[in-house]
């Protein structure tokens, strides 16, 4: 039985390669926490995505960084088992809920949800990024295989994060999975950012109180938030668009 490994970001891949893990492994390179995800299949999604990247990061190789690695999942071989690593924040479970839609079309792959080893509560948001070599093989003997009522769900909540049905996603969220964790409270921090008034959202807010509180340096800012927010996930990028504006 062929075992593959779809993680989240290159910088996994680094760690991993110094572990016992076999090294068949298919990137994740998308920020879909961030951007335009509207589209009506998928050959216009990645079109979106495409414009979406340039224009923000400049980068004009994404099909051949992102689609080509995405377009393995269609080749994964019957029987095979597929890990999934993912972390719990939200930047990480759109992803993973994307992830899921593109699994969901194949047949006869046995899935697996590998969470990261949290030793410290206080470190719940920091993932697979603070796992040494021990703590990533036994995050590996530590997987949870999703059941077909697990792949539904996490179908099912890219089908409402993508349509924006907050209602839809708020209903999901209270679903008890053992593949999915934090559920509420991810799905809760992304309905915060679109407030039903014109007030202002959730993160701005929390930069707003970093910076009255005397900071007006990014980097002390983006460390502050993540200590305080970390359940979003966000990237120096994600943040520093929301900080720009504010400052």
């Amino acid at each position: 039985m062929k075992t593959i490994h779809i993680l989240n970001g290159d910088c996994l891949a680094e760690q991993l390669k110094v572990t016992k893990i076999n090294q068949d492994f298919i990137i994740c390179r998308e920020c879909l926490i961030d951007g335009n995800i509207s589209a009506d299949n998928l050959s216009e999604f990645w079109e979106v995505r495409a414009k979406f990247i340039s224009e923000i990061f400049g980068a004009d190789d994404y099909h051949k960084q992102v689609v080509l690695e995405f377009a393995k999942i269609a080749r994964i071989p019957k029987s095979s088992e597929v890990c999934l690593w993912f972390e719990n924040d939200l930047f990480c479970q759109t992803n993973l809920w994307f992830v899921l839609s593109l699994l969901s079309k194949q047949t006869n792959l046995k899935l697996f949800r590998i969470f990261p080893v949290i030793e410290n509560e206080t470190d719940i948001w920091k993932g697979f990024g603070i796992s040494k070599t021990e703590t990533l093989e036994k995050a590996y003997k530590s997987k949870v295989i999703f059941q077909t009522q697990d792949i539904e769900l996490g179908t099912n909540l890219w089908d409402a994060y993508q349509s924006h049905d907050f209602i839809k996603l708020k209903e999901l969220s209270k679903q008890n999975s053992a593949c999915f964790r934090y559920l509420e409270e991810v799905c809760d921090a992304h309905i915060d950012r679109f407030p039903k008034n014109n007030s202002m959202n959730r993160p701005e807010k929390v930069i707003k109180e970093i910076i009255k509180s005397g900071s007006n340096d990014f980097q002390k800012v983006f460390a502050e938030f993540s200590a305080r927010e970390g359940i979003y996930g966000f990237g120096d990028l994600q943040l520093k668009e929301i900080f720009e504006r504010l400052i």
